[in-house]
């Protein structure tokens, strides 16, 4: 299978473009699971760095294939997974990838104490990438469905090992599955410490879930000051929705200086 060649979000080194998308086990609307047909869906729309949820690991019910290193293979990225449940030698969790050096600076699972309806644990994963503009930090997560899980680990996300322990003057970005509308607690929570990037770039706030017919807005790009948003796009091309049941929203963004008074933390 070939697949598109891509050679950054435009001409230009400065621009970069990440995706957020949930890809559901690469299990579309057809129940047919794919992992070379999301493969190809992330390299039509041309990113340098894909966070992705919902991928399995080494699972029976996907072929013990490891979904997120097969896709970054036939992106030629590099890919960092982290298991947010395990069953002996089955994970199943969220993944980053990127076409430029990954670090990893911290990985581990998120509150879930009151998860609801039943215990779902969830993770999260901060990534330092070398870009060509620079470090760029990015924590990719999935977060619960009860109300108060998604609270907590909201909170937890604000703390001292996550978003408290990157200095307030370097260039980052929260991305993922937050099952959490612009109207919510976490929501509000985490829009306190960080901007949607997708609202201040004109796009409101994209239903993104399901994708055959979108009515939620679950996922989002949350960044820093150090983020200049370019363009945001949900592309919502009818056949291309089976591939998964969330849609997967689109950046283009530039690492522009510091504002000034910024100081680290």
């Amino acid at each position: 299978m070939s697949f598109p060649t891509w050679s950054g979000a435009n001409s230009f080194q400065s621009s970069m473009r990440i995706l957020t998308f949930n890809v559901h086990g690469c299990v579309g609307l057809d129940f047919h699971r794919s992992e070379e047909r999301i493969a190809r869906r992330i390299a039509e729309l041309a990113p340098d760095l894909a966070a992705l949820q919902e991928l399995d690991v080494g699972r029976a019910r996907s072929g013990h294939r490891h979904q997120a290193n097969l896709i970054a293979r036939h992106l030629r990225f590099q890919s960092h997974f982290h298991p947010a449940m395990r069953w002996d030698d089955e994970h199943y969790g969220n993944a980053l990838l990127s076409r430029w050096p990954l670090k990893l600076r911290h990985a581990a699972e998120l509150p879930s104490a009151h998860a609801f309806p039943f215990r779902e644990t969830r993770a999260a994963s901060w990534l330092e990438i070398a870009t060509p503009s620079g470090p760029l930090h990015v924590i990719n997560t999935h977060l619960g469905v009860g109300p108060r899980e998604r609270r907590e680990q909201a909170e937890a996300l604000l703390g001292r090992d996550w978003l408290g322990a990157i200095p307030l003057d370097e260039p980052t970005l929260l991305v993922g599955d937050l099952n959490s509308g612009p109207r919510s607690a976490p929501y509000a929570r985490l829009a306190s410490s960080l901007e949607d990037l997708v609202k201040k770039a004109g796009g409101g706030h994209p239903r993104t879930f399901p994708s055959f017919c979108p009515a939620l807005t679950l996922d989002h790009i949350f960044g820093n000051a150090r983020i200049q948003v370019t363009r945001v796009h949900v592309p919502r091309d009818w056949d291309k929705v089976v591939v998964s049941d969330h849609l997967p929203i689109v950046m283009d963004f530039e690492i522009v200086d510091p504002p000034a008074g910024a100081q680290a933390a």
